[in-house]
């Protein structure tokens, strides 16, 4: 094998370096260079999205700070149109309730008119009846003819014990 001879070493360790050097070069100038200009541009891509991922979750927090004030308005104004309409429908109903407490308390009077209205009216049939009643037994049983003016006092006196 002539790379195993030693008197090829002197030559080959020439070749060696011009080959070494001018990868050397090659890789300085040309291949380097390109390595550095696509990492610093990655490196600048990853900055730059970086910084938008900042700007986009400052924006973010911005926007649920302002729905979070504006759920908290809007429950606020939801429990408030609540609170007035509950109010409003309890002061209806109080309203409708005092409608037929009266409508009813007139009912209840005017029944208990024509209840008064009736007893009165049963009480004199009952003293007419009555006072008929006591001249028929008086005069069947005793055979009298009993004044009607002392008979509607006994019957009068007998209801108002």
């Amino acid at each position: 094998m002539p790379q195993f001879d030693p008197s090829s070493f002197p030559s080959q360790i020439v070749w060696l370096v011009i080959a070494l050097v001018a990868m050397y070069f090659v890789m300085s100038r040309l291949a380097i260079p390109r390595l550095a200009e696509v990492l610093e541009q990655r490196q600048r891509l990853i900055n730059d999205d970086l910084k938008q991922a900042e700007a986009l979750k400052a924006e973010t927090e911005a926007a649920i700070a302002a729905y979070e004030t504006a759920l908290a308005e809007a429950r606020a104004r939801a429990h408030d149109e609540i609170r007035a309409v509950t109010e409003a429908a309890a002061k209806a109903a109080e309203a409708r309730n005092a409608e037929v407490a009266k409508a009813l308390n007139t009912r209840i009077k005017d029944g208990e008119a024509r209840i008064v209205q009736a007893r009165d009216e049963a009480l004199t049939h009952v003293r007419e009846v009555a006072g008929a009643v006591a001249s028929d037994i008086v005069g069947k049983l005793a055979g009298l003819r009993v004044d009607d003016a002392a008979l509607t006092a006994a019957v009068a006196a007998a209801i108002k014990e």
